[in-house]
């Protein structure tokens, strides 16, 4: 089977195309013959060895895959081969994957798989980080920015069928509107010069939530804008910044700064809990009430350029690294 990989973590350059053994799935696995693998800056952090956690070598990127059950392990009762799935995986751009059977969700027929390939990671961490941690109310106001991104898509969305006033982020004309479709009732460009007194004109009483997986020079003058009682939920550093916060700032607004790991929530410390959230997004797909978006697809043979414009922080949505055809 082809896969696409690496020797060392120094470069993009190193990664090529592979033969690989085809794998054979244990009793509680299943094989997925993958059609599509999402491809997010965190996917480009690890392939390039940037990321808190540093993957075995060789390193065969993206951990997000759709496709078909092709294999099931001799335990397995609850999925069938020909179920299009979702699931993580470990090297997922590869033609075949071994993964639990644990990690896999059937998806709705309605969701193509472009679209399944980015959804678990985003849309968890947008739930989790709106329902959970930031306790986003129906009526609410919600800043979200990189709202033509990802995860900040991911939030658009959720944050408006919680009942919010979502308020999105972006850095052109083009990102803006597709934010707006996304449901985002008032757009904002990005540019730091007069963008607080920008804010205030289009919402002057002020903001209960900031949506931030960016964490660069909008940081501050958005946690500043948060009205009493509100919740800056720290996402990422897509800017590739870490930036300071006087720390008199959440004591004055009686406001919280919070973070919110997808990692740690849904691989080591609330499995079951992220696992009920998965399915509750899978079902407000099934019912139409959520039409995730997909990014730029590559083919299998630009597997550098997929890394790199994820690594770019330029895309929308997520990108698609195809595997097979649908």
């Amino acid at each position: 089977m082809r896969a696409i990989q690496a020797a060392s973590l120094s470069s993009i350059d190193e990664y090529r195309s592979v033969e690989l053994p085809m794998p054979i799935p244990g009793p509680t696995e299943v094989r997925i013959r993958i059609a599509a693998c999402g491809v997010g800056y965190v996917d480009a952090l690890v392939a390039l060895g940037r990321y808190q956690v540093k993957p075995p070598l060789p390193h065969v990127p993206g951990g997000e895959v759709a496709g078909w059950i092709d294999a099931v392990g001799s335990d397995v009762a609850s999925l069938a081969v020909g179920d299009r799935v979702l699931a993580q995986a470990r090297g997922g751009f590869c033609e075949y994957a071994i993964v639990a059977a644990t990690s896999v969700r059937r998806i709705p027929d309605r969701m193509r798989f472009d679209q399944a390939a980015g959804f678990r990671i985003n849309y968890v961490t947008a739930l989790h980080g709106l329902r959970d941690r930031a306790r986003l109310q129906a009526g609410e106001t919600l800043l979200v920015i990189g709202a033509a991104g990802g995860t900040g898509s991911a939030a658009v969305q959720i944050g408006k069928l919680l009942g919010a006033r979502v308020v999105g982020v972006a850095s052109t004309a083009e990102k803006r509107a597709l934010a707006r479709r996304y449901g985002a009732d008032i757009t904002l460009d990005r540019d730091i010069d007069g963008w607080r007194d920008r804010l205030r004109a289009a919402v002057p009483d002020g903001l209960d939530v900031v949506f931030d997986p960016a964490c660069g020079s909008l940081m501050q003058p958005a946690f500043r804008s948060l009205r009493w009682g509100g919740r800056h939920l720290v996402v990422g550093f897509v800017s590739g910044e870490i930036p300071a916060l006087p720390v008199n700032l959440p004591l004055l607004k009686g406001a919280a700064l919070v973070g919110v790991d997808y990692r740690q929530f849904a691989d080591v410390f609330e499995r079951e809990q992220a696992g009920r959230e998965l399915e509750e997004l899978l079902g407000w797909v099934e019912d139409g009430r959520l039409d995730p978006p997909a990014g730029r697809v590559f083919p299998f043979d630009q597997p550098r350029e997929a890394l790199t414009f994820a690594l770019s922080g330029e895309g929308v949505a997520k990108t698609v690294f195809e595997v097979a055809a649908a």
